[in-house]
């Protein structure tokens, strides 16, 4: 499946700031079954952007805007070719939870099997795993399981926008019974970790079809869940959906959690407010892309190195995390 992206993310100033320094996470990841046709940055102001891979061998681009400004655009495109996982077995052996535990998988999968950031057992998580039997899931295989766990999750939550934040905990969808992507993820990787499974946050695109059943906001970022199990390898589920992840996903970061892979964050200097507005759109390419696999810029030149903010205006900075919550949104 061809599919063609753009992303559009706007800060807005009550006043001119001296400067911008942003982080973005929006390249979508090149994998066997995840083809990087094109991918493409506008910003306005123009400014110079470098790039790394972080820890978890994510793109990353970053960018500094030393002059004053009022607003700061960025538009991400992205052309990407997608294809389906393939047959998968409708369950496993019981032996896979040995294999789950050999110190070959504890090792490799070290930070997706331990509580982190939005990912942890709280009283209220208990309650829910209680209420809903989970743990009785672990007399069967890890597949199964897992992907029961998924589908209590979608049937356990209403998906409603609104009612949680990019800061929310767990114990906010948990008590009110609704959320966006980001929760369910959030769920549904401490069960897994509470498992001994280990499981990552994964923030892409969804391409999304009302009559499938999609119940996710077609004009957001999308958020879903891989588990590794090493029979398969790393396994995707998106809770949201009651779905695996296939052809239709696009996978841009994965992380311990939504914290490690935020689409935009960065810091501002100047006393002003700011104000975040995103737009997404996700649409089937009309024709074949044949545009090479590099970062292409309108204006900004390339350049090594990365310039930080002076020691001395530290405490002038603002941070400007985007909290475009992935419904993820």
């Amino acid at each position: 499946m061809l599919l063609e992206i753009r992303h559009v993310t706007q800060y807005h100033y009550e006043r001119p700031v001296r400067e911008s320094l942003m982080e973005l996470w929006m390249q979508p990841q090149k994998t066997a079954r995840q083809r990087l046709v094109s991918f493409e940055l506008d910003l306005n102001p123009a400014a110079q952007v470098f790039s790394y891979a972080d820890s978890f061998g994510n793109a990353v681009y970053h960018f500094d805007v030393p002059q004053p400004h009022d607003n700061l655009t960025i538009i991400a495109r992205s052309a990407v070719e997608t294809e389906s996982p393939g047959e998968r077995p409708d369950y496993l052996d019981m032996g896979e939870w040995d294999r789950l535990r050999s110190e070959f998988v504890r090792g490799e999968c070290f930070d997706f099997l331990r509580p982190h950031g939005f990912v942890k057992t709280t009283e209220a998580l208990q309650t829910f795993i209680n209420e809903h039997d989970l743990d009785a899931l672990k007399r069967r295989d890890p597949l199964t399981a897992v992907r029961t766990l998924s589908e209590t999750i979608y049937s356990a939550f209403e998906y409603q926008p609104g009612v949680t934040d990019a800061d929310s905990p767990i114990d906010l969808t948990l008590s009110a019974g609704r959320g966006v992507c980001q929760d369910f993820a959030h769920i549904m990787l401490a069960v897994c970790r509470g498992w001994g499974v280990p499981a990552r946050y994964v923030s892409g695109y969804l391409f999304t079809d009302r009559e499938a059943g999609d119940r996710s906001d077609p004009d957001a970022t999308h958020a879903w869940v891989e588990v590794f199990l090493p029979s398969l390898r790393w396994v995707g589920f998106d809770p949201t959906n009651n779905m695996m992840a296939g052809e239709r996903h696009v996978a841009v970061a994965v992380g311990r959690d939504y914290g490690d892979v935020t689409p935009s964050r960065g810091v501002y200097k100047g006393d002003a407010e700011s104000q975040l507005a995103v737009g997404v759109s996700v649409r089937r390419a009309r024709a074949a892309l044949a545009e090479p696999e590099f970062l292409r810029m309108a204006r900004p030149a390339f350049a090594g190195g990365r310039r930080r903010p002076d020691t001395a205006l530290r405490e002038e900075l603002h941070q400007q995390q985007q909290q475009q919550q992935q419904q993820q949104q």
